[in-house]
């Protein structure tokens, strides 16, 4: 796997500017927005999979985006590293953020086709290393209702705990999950640091 910094990274840009880029095999994986097909995304809100949302006018969609971080999966058979617009759109993550203290993941999602295949797991990764990489950072969240999957999923990769949940003694629950992780400029850390 790999990693870059787009072209407009380098000293005074922020995580809203610099776009970065992960490759592995025909993989790609980038934050720059652009090469998000907005009918393709709005398809997949809208289908039955996406039970948490539903499509939306495409301008609007498209200002979302603008407003967002996001994640693009895309496969280019041959492993060409790019992301481009003519590579197959797979996947998605979307960050509500100020790009500094807080962010929110939202809208994870691999097209069915493509499931099983470990692209998840490398999607929510990425977005932990951006996580990481934000010094000033209070807190991440995400809600689900997946108790099965996507709350031990949440808790491994991002590192994230259960902050307000209805489980029940065997594991399992009722309701949505809050989950949450501290970042390095939440106030119980800097005092510990002090």
């Amino acid at each position: 796997m790999s990693t870059q910094p787009g072209a407009t990274s380098g000293e005074g840009t922020s995580l809203r500017t610099q776009h970065r880029t992960w490759s592995q095999g025909d993989y790609v994986i980038t934050t720059d927005p652009t090469h998000i097909p907005i009918a393709t995304l709005n398809a997949a809100f809208a289908s039955d999979d996406f039970y948490w949302a539903k499509g939306l006018p495409d301008a609007v969609l498209a200002e979302t985006l603008r407003n967002s971080l996001n994640f693009s999966i895309f496969h280019h058979p041959g492993g060409n590293g790019r992301a481009t617009a003519d590579g197959e759109f797979m996947g998605f993550a979307r960050c509500i953020t100020d790009f500094t203290t807080f962010l929110y993941l939202t809208d994870v999602y691999v097209w069915p086709a493509h499931q099983s295949k470990g692209l998840g797991k490398w999607l929510v990764g990425c977005v932990q290393e951006v996580v990481e990489s934000m010094p000033y950072l209070r807190r991440s969240l995400c809600f689900t209702s997946d108790w099965e999957r996507s709350v031990p999923f949440y808790e491994k990769i991002m590192g994230m705990e259960l902050v307000e949940s209805h489980r029940q003694p065997d594991g399992s629950g009722v309701g949505p999950a809050v989950l949450m992780r501290r970042g390095d400029g939440d106030p119980s850390k800097v005092h510990k640091k002090v």
